[in-house]
This record gives structure tokens, C-alpha cells and sequence, in this order.
């Protein structure tokens, strides 16, 4: 299978992270930013670094942009050139556009400008942080879509003493139990005989209303 080509245009503290993660994912990632420090300093982790402007699409074409399958622009400092990057990437023919967002009316503009998706990592983070301060407790969430997710959950006293059969978790909540954390083993096949006991915390992939429920019933639990 063909490695996945990434271009990231924007190197701040997200485009940075994206770039070297996707790399290390074992993608061909090329990045574009206009700071020569930051080039020379992510130069040896990524595919390709180029010191260039994202707003001159003869640039753009010259450092053969237009092979790669997805671009994220991830500039959010001078919200002229993350337009011009979004547009000159989708003059390139590029069909997987992505874009980062620093505020509500940058976000507006960006999907006005049909990129696939916009991130607001700091918006979003707000977000699960808030949620994890009113449960009390900060567990790793993995959103799947705008209604499912991966969470970690802590196990109802009712449940202790039974095997995951007997809970039948899926048809009474709609949760799918996909690993059990017992103190720090983690049984990442969890097997239908398997008793919960006290403490232990499954690890449960939903629709997020079934989460939510299961976590109210948890703070009244405990």
C-alpha cells in the first residue's frame, strides 16, 4: 500500500506536533513554513522542509505540492494566509483540505471555503477539560464522531461480582466493553467470563448519552 503524502503549511506548537506524529506514523509529511529556525529545527524529522511563503502558489507547484493527498494549513497568526493556503491548495487539485481555526469567525471563513474539516484545538480541549472537571476525574476520551466515543469508566458497585455476560453492557446500555483496567493490568481482551471486581475501570466504546448515564450512575455510586 502507498504511503499517505501529507503537506502541513504552518508551523506553530499544532502543526509542529501534526507533522512529526504524522512522520512517525510512517507518512511522507512535507512542511512549509516561512520561518527559517523552525524549518531547520524539524528539517531531519519530517520528509521534506521548506522555508517558503504559502500564499505564492508558483512556490507551491515548485516543491510539487500538488502530489501530495491531504493538506492541512495550519496557520492562525494572519488569517489572510491561511485563506490564500486553502485556495491555492485547492487550485493544486487537492481533494483533502484540512484547516486549523484560532476563533469562531476564523473557523466561519474557513468552512466557507469548503475545507473538509477545521480543527479548534483549543476550543476543543476547553471542552474535554471542562467535562472532565465536572465528572471529577481526568480520563483519556476519544471522540469517534460528534455522538460516540471511546471513554474510560469506573465500574458500578452492582456490577462487582459478575462477568461481562452476565452485565450483558451492550443490549442494557448500548456499550461495547472493549478492555478492563484492573489496578495497573489492563486485559485488553476481555473475555464474556470475565468478573469485575472493585476498582476496576472498563474501558467502553458508545453513543455518548449511554456514557453520560453510566457516569451519573457512577458519581451517585461513589
Amino acid at each position: 500500500m502507498k504511503e499517505k503524502q501529507f503537506a502541513v503549511l504552518g508551523l506553530g506548537r499544532f502543526g509542529e506536533a501534526l507533522a512529526i506524529t504524522l512522520s512517525e506514523l510512517g507518512c511522507n509529511v512535507v512542511v512549509v513554513d516561512n520561518d527559517e529556525e523552525k524549518i531547520q529545527n524539524i528539517a531531519n524529522l519530517v520528509t521534506y522542509a521548506v522555508q517558503a511563503d504559502v500564499t505564492d502558489i508558483n512556490t507551491l507547484k515548485s516543491i510539487g505540492l500538488k502530489n501530495v493527498d491531504a493538506v492541512v494549513v495550519s496557520i492562525t497568526s494572519d488569517i489572510n494566509s491561511s485563506i490564500m493556503g486553502i485556495v491555492n491548495a485547492q487550485e493544486l487539485g487537492i481533494n483533502e483540505i484540512y484547516g486549523k481555526a484560532n476563533n469562531a469567525q476564523h473557523e466561519k471563513v474557513l468552512l466557507k471555503l469548503g475545507v473538509k474539516k477545521v480543527f479548534s484545538p483549543e476550543r476543543d480541549m476547553g471542552e474535554r477539560v471542562a467535562h472532565n472537571l465536572f465528572s471529577g476525574d481526568f480520563i483519556d476520551i476519544l471522540e469517534l464522531d460528534t455522538n460516540h466515543s471511546i471513554v474510560e469508566v469506573e465500574s458500578l458497585h452492582i456490577w462487582e461480582g459478575k462477568n461481562l455476560e452476565q452485565l450483558n453492557l451492550r443490549e442494557k446500555h448500548g456499550l461495547n466493553v472493549i478492555a478492563i483496567r484492573s489496578l495497573d493490568v489492563l486485559n485488553a481482551s476481555p473475555l464474556a467470563s470475565d468478573v469485575i471486581h472493585a476498582g476496576d475501570k472498563l474501558i467502553v466504546m458508545g453513543e455518548n448519552r449511554s456514557i453520560n448515564e453510566i457516569n451519573k450512575l457512577s458519581r451517585k455510586d461513589h
